[in-house]
Order: structure tokens, then C-alpha cells, then sequence
């Protein structure tokens, strides 16, 4: 019999300027599993991705860097 997996309790949280009640969706972020970051989009809570720390700094890396730069 296959069980399903059960599924880490992520604590997200969003960014500062995301907390005024006048902005709408946000991307909301949790780092309370060990060794996962989980990321959501706050309309779309269930749709839920993770990466591992490595990934996520390689992620932050290219932002700060610019190489996904919409206005570009």
C-alpha cells in the first residue's frame, strides 16, 4: 500500500511591503524546514514551490544581479 508523504508545516511569511492591507497578492516566503525554502503566491496559497538553500541563493543572486530584470 503507497502512502503519500506527509507534507512539511511551512510558516510563510511576507516581505514588509507586502503587509499593508491595501497591496494585493504577494509572494510570501518560509525557511522554518531545515534545508528548504518554500515560496507561495498569497492568491494562490496551495500552488507551493521548493527549493533547496543552495538553490535559493543562486535564485537571489541572479535578482540582485539584475538577470531577471522585467524592464529590461
Amino acid at each position: 500500500m503507497d502512502t503519500v508523504a506527509e507534507r512539511p508545516e511551512f510558516e510563510f511569511v511576507s516581505a514588509a511591503a507586502c503587509r499593508d492591507k491595501r497591496v494585493g497578492n504577494c509572494p510570501q516566503a518560509a525557511v522554518n524546514v531545515p534545508g528548504v525554502v518554500a515560496l507561495r503566491d498569497s492568491e494562490r496559497p496551495e500552488a507551493v514551490v521548493t527549493m533547496t538553500v543552495d538553490a535559493w541563493a543562486t535564485l537571489t543572486d541572479a535578482v540582485k544581479a539584475g538577470e531577471f530584470d522585467l524592464s529590461a
